[in-house]
């Protein structure tokens, strides 16, 4: 397992995309699975850098990747920051006209879209996103 810290912010974005994107393409996974990929994690790390932490005492984030045998990536992001469940959140409803469409969800629906499993639980103090990815469907007919 590989990991790496981060200030909950915008101007880290860059770096921890890159250290996920870098850690999936190392493993074998196609472009199209790592664009799968750093959109969910970066609709994730958005979250936590614009809610999280409120007001200008922003906390850390830390991203870890961990392969689960040879076609699983595990990716953990967590933070300290307000409790938020984003399974908890109903998928937007698509079929709506846009300007009478709710506000938010969105990026949770992509983050549900994308990874192929997510969990989240809350341990202490600590909320723990976790993405799994595999490298082809399980149902895959190749």
């Amino acid at each position: 397992m590989y990991g790496m810290k981060a200030r909950a912010t915008i101007d880290s974005l860059e770096e921890l995309m890159h250290f996920v994107s870098g850690f999936a393409g190392d493993h074998g996974f196609s472009k199209e699975k790592i664009h799968d990929i750093q959109l969910a994690t970066e609709e994730a790390l958005l979250n936590i850098f614009q809610y999280a932490y409120p007001g200008e005492n922003k906390g850390e984030v830390e991203v870890t990747c961990e392969m689960m045998g040879d076609s699983e990536l595990n990716i953990r992001i967590l933070d300290n920051g307000i409790p938020f469940d984003i399974l908890s959140l109903s998928e937007p409803d698509l079929t709506c006209p846009l300007p009478a469409r709710k506000i938010g969800g969105l990026g949770c629906y992509l983050i549900r879209k994308m990874a192929d499993d997510v969990h989240y639980h809350r341990q202490g103090d600590t909320n723990i996103l976790n993405l799994l990815v595999r490298k082809t469907p399980v149902n895959s007919k190749q």
